[in-house]
């Protein structure tokens, strides 16, 4: 079979296309990968997340690289994503992550970290794919528990490692001074007591067991998963709401209310403290499906502002190779100045936190004077999961330009970065595009009335089913 990595590595069901066989070529093809293009002479980083046989596809992974003569650094327990990625910069290593982030319990997959401490660029991801094909089916990795023994495999406590780099980062004794109570729900995933460790006495956590199925949710932090932790939220009197995906590289909050605060108001709100409370300067990178209050933010603060594909990879590369003040998406994946150029769910959800003991406000507050000043920007997201048919054929007609109306307003502008965004007069948005990483037709909508914006979407979906 053919193996093409998505927006953010490979990613497949285990058992029918995640096997040992097709993990024995990846790996093999990353290897030859840095050995030929010289990557780096450190090696890598490996770890894995609390999906359904983590550990044993992770230390096989090893088995390989360490047979092939790669240095190996490998993760004591289930890593956060982050922690590779700040592994890898610290070390000069690839990081290599066995996770399937925010999909469904049946998958897994195999992600890719550049010794500059985010993803692999698109051009390294297809100089690695190019080599699958000629990865030796028959190559048998040495026994994991040998090459340990050997030296060839270090073990290394790497999530106690990456709260340390937290604590110099973000000012945890500042934070428990506060008295702020901080409800934290790690899907079942990686981030599991990691919060807690750093505050204990304020920390109050839900879906913090392992359990490889998730409960039968996606571990994706998007308020249709996380109704259950709104009331959480509520109940424990929390004053904010810290949600991670399944290697917590995103995050979905929620105010006192139990109100869920979206990435597109998490990055406004970023934008807001690191420029004008931080005294920070540099672009604003946003992907194409990101709010527009971004752009009206970058106006007012003289700041430069960029757009990207969407996929992290595309903020990774302009955080290496320019002056970026903060990057992020509307899935949950956000970084900023000063820290890893790689998501981290649970390093912004700290500073959100940090940012409301400044301000000395709740979040529900913080979020509405961006509103006072900016005007009201809802942001939905539908996820179609439809036949290729339908989806091809709905691409299709979005890029002839056939949508020309939606819901009573008419579309003025399209734009092809990446998917189609219908523009309307008001200012309002309708981006249709396909998942680089699933099955799924997704529709996103941004209006200055929530309703709207979900009426938007909905308009849209509906002329899909219609093929």
């Amino acid at each position: 079979m053919e193996i093409k990595f998505g927006t953010d590595g490979w990613r497949a069901i285990i058992a029918k296309d995640f096997t040992y066989s097709n993990l024995n070529r990846v790996s093999q093809a990353t290897a030859r990968w840095i050995k030929d293009e010289e990557i780096t002479n450190n090696g890598v980083v490996i770890g894995h997340d609390s999906r359904f046989m983590g550990r044993e596809f992770s230390e096989f992974t090893a088995s390989v690289f360490a047979s092939m003569d790669i240095p190996v650094r490998f993760a004591n327990r289930m890593a956060a994503t982050p922690a590779l990625s700040w592994a890898a910069l610290e070390y000069d290593a690839v990081g290599v992550v066995i996770t399937a982030s925010h999909n469904p319990p049946n998958y897994n997959g195999f992600k890719i970290k550049a010794p500059f401490g985010g993803p692999a660029t698109p051009e390294q991801i297809d100089a690695v794919e190019t080599r699958i094909p000629d990865a030796d089916p028959d190559f048998e990795p040495r026994d994991f528990h040998s090459l340990v023994s050997e030296g060839k495999i270090e073990i290394m406590p790497l999530n106690d490692m990456f709260l340390d780099v937290i604590r110099e980062r973000i000012d945890i004794e500042k934070i428990k001074s506060s008295g702020l109570k901080i409800g934290h729900d790690p899907m079942y995933g990686v981030s599991q007591g990691m919060i807690k460790t750093l505050l204990p006495d304020q920390t109050f956590e839900l879906h913090a067991d392992t359990n490889p199925g998730f409960k039968g949710t996606a571990p994706e932090p998007i308020l249709k998963n996380l109704h259950t932790f709104a009331e959480f939220v509520k109940e424990n009197k929390c004053d904010i709401g810290i949600a991670n995906d399944g290697d917590a590289d995103r995050v979905g909050l929620f105010d006192e209310n139990g109100r869920f605060v979206d990435s597109h108001m998490v990055l406004s709100l970023l934008a807001k403290y690191l420029s004008q409370e931080k005294g920070l300067s540099g672009t604003i990178v946003k992907t194409f499906s990101t709010t527009s209050l971004l752009n009206k933010q970058a106006q007012k603060y003289n700041l430069p502002i960029e757009t990207t594909k969407i996929g992290f990879k595309y903020i990774a590369d302009k955080i290496v190779t320019g002056d970026v003040l903060l990057g992020g998406e509307e899935s949950g994946g956000l970084a900023v100045k000063g820290h890893i150029p790689e998501r981290d769910g649970i390093f912004i959800g700290l500073t959100i936190t940090e940012m409301m003991m400044h301000y000395g406000k709740p979040l529900s507050t913080l979020v509405q004077d961006l509103f006072d000043e900016f005007g009201p920007h809802y942001n939905t997201r539908v996820d179609m999961h439809t036949t290729d048919a339908k989806k091809h054929a709905m691409i299709a007609h979005c890029k002839e330009k056939k949508v020309k109306t939606i819901n009573g307003k008419k579309v003025i502008k399209w734009e092809f970065t990446d998917g189609i965004k219908h523009w309307m007069e008001d200012g309002s948005w309708v981006l249709v595009r396909p998942s680089g990483t699933e099955p799924v037709l997704r529709i996103y909508s941004e209006d200055r009335s929530e309703e709207v914006a979900e009426q938007n979407a909905g308009f849209v979906s509906n002329i899909v089913d219609q093929f």
